[in-house]
C-alpha cells in the first residue's frame, strides 16, 4: 500500500481507502463487515470514511464497535454532517454541528475524527456560521481536520474568502472513468488551496467491475439487485454506460489487470487525489482493490481507455445528489 498527504495536513492516507456508504450501514451483516474492516486494515489501509446519516448512525456504530479494539493511532477516521438524522435533526447550523459531531464520537467511540467533512452544503444557514461551528469543533480537538463533500465552486470558494486556505484539507466528488465531473472546476481550485481529493465512487458503485452486462439481468448477488443498497443506482447505469464499459474490459485484459484495478489505477493517476474510497461486501473484494495502490498506467492504455468510454462520461460540473448551488451571507 502507497500513502498520500492529504492537503495541507500532516496526515499521510493510503491510496485505496474503506466507505461504509451502502454497505456498512445495513446492507450487509456485521460479520461481514468485520471482515471487510479487518481485511482493510491487514491490507495498509488506514483510512476509514463514514457519515452519521449512513444508516442515520448505524455506520458509525458498527465501525465504533469494531475499530475500538485497534489501537486509535492505528487508523485514520472520516465522519461527516448535514444529512437528515431525524424530522428536525439535518444541515449545517452551529446549533446542527455542535449536536451532531458528539453524537458521531460517541457513536464511533473515541474522542475525535482525524476529518470532519460537511457532507453538502447548506444553503438555507450563512457560510459564517457553518464555518465558525466547523472551526470551533477542530479548536475543541473533537477533529483534527475539516473537509467537505460536493460543494460547488462558488460554495468553496465562498468559505475560503472568510476563513483562508487553511481552512478545509479535503474535497470529496464522485469521481471514476464514468464521472469526470470535478475535473472541470474542483481540482484546481482545490489544489490550489491546499486541498486533496478523496473521491467516492472510483468504481462506479460497481458498474466499473464489469459485472453489469448491457440487456442482461442484474447478478441477484449484487448491489443493485438489493433493495437496500440500490437507490444510487441511476446515477451510473444505462444501456449506454454498460456498453461503454464492456469496451474497457479487453484494455484491461491487455494490461494484465482486473478491470477494478484498471479503473482505481485511473482514478489515482491525478496527484490531486489523494485516495479512492472503495466499498465492499467481502473481504477478497477488499484485497483486490487495495492491490490497485500504486500501479500506474500507461500513456497509451490512458488514449484507449478515453476512446473507448466515448461520450458517456459526465465531463462538466454537474450537481452532486442533493447538492444545490447558491451560498446564503449573513445581513
Amino acid at each position: 500500500m502507497r500513502y498520500r498527504r492529504l492537503g495541507d495536513s500532516d496526515l499521510e492516507i493510503s491510496e485505496i481507502s474503506l466507505g461504509s456508504w451502502l454497505t456498512f450501514s445495513g446492507g450487509i451483516q456485521a460479520e461481514q463487515t468485520r471482515a471487510c474492516t479487518e481485511a482493510a486494515l491487514d491490507a495498509g489501509i488506514n483510512f476509514f470514511d463514514t457519515a452519521n446519516v449512513y444508516g442515520r448512525g448505524a455506520a458509525e456504530e458498527a465501525w465504533g464497535e469494531i475499530l475500538s479494539k485497534h489501537p486509535r493511532d492505528s487508523y485514520l477516521l472520516a465522519t461527516k454532517v448535514w444529512g437528515q438524522m431525524s424530522d428536525t435533526d439535518q444541515g449545517l447550523s452551529a446549533a446542527q454541528i455542535a449536536k451532531q459531531i458528539d453524537a458521531s464520537l460517541r457513536r464511533l467511540r473515541t474522542d475525535h475524527v482525524d476529518l470532519y467533512q460537511a457532507h453538502r452544503f447548506d444553503t438555507t444557514v450563512p457560510i459564517e456560521e457553518t464555518v465558525e461551528a466547523l472551526q470551533l469543533v477542530v479548536r475543541q480537538g473533537k477533529a483534527r481536520y475539516l473537509g467537505f463533500s460536493e460543494w460547488t465552486a462558488e460554495q468553496i470558494r465562498a468559505a475560503l474568502d472568510l476563513a483562508g486556505p487553511g481552512l478545509f484539507v479535503s474535497s470529496q466528488p464522485q469521481y471514476s472513468m464514468l464521472w469526470q465531473a470535478p475535473e472541470a472546476e474542483v481540482f484546481a481550485l482545490s489544489a490550489a488551496n491546499g486541498i486533496s481529493q478523496v473521491v467516492w465512487s472510483p468504481l462506479a458503485q460497481g458498474v466499473l467491475t464489469g459485472k453489469y452486462k448491457p440487456g442482461q439481468p442484474l447478478p441477484p448477488d449484487s448491489r443493485f439487485a438489493s433493495d437496500v443498497m440500490s437507490g444510487s443506482k441511476d446515477l451510473v447505469l444505462s444501456d449506454a454506460i454498460l456498453e461503454a464499459v464492456q469496451r474497457l474490459v479487453p484494455i484491461a485484459d491487455g494490461l494484465g489487470m482486473s478491470l477494478p484495478a484498471m479503473a482505481l489505477a485511473w482514478v489515482l493517476r491525478r496527484g490531486e487525489v489523494a485516495s479512492a474510497i472503495t466499498g465492499a461486501s467481502r473481504p477478497e473484494q477488499v484485497r483486490a482493490n487495495a492491490d490497485a495502490s500504486g500501479v500506474a498506467l500507461p500513456a497509451d492504455a490512458l488514449a484507449r481507455i478515453d476512446a473507448a468510454l466515448g461520450t458517456v462520461a459526465v465531463k462538466t460540473p454537474t450537481l452532486a445528489p442533493f447538492a444545490q448551488e447558491g451560498v446564503l451571507h449573513r445581513p
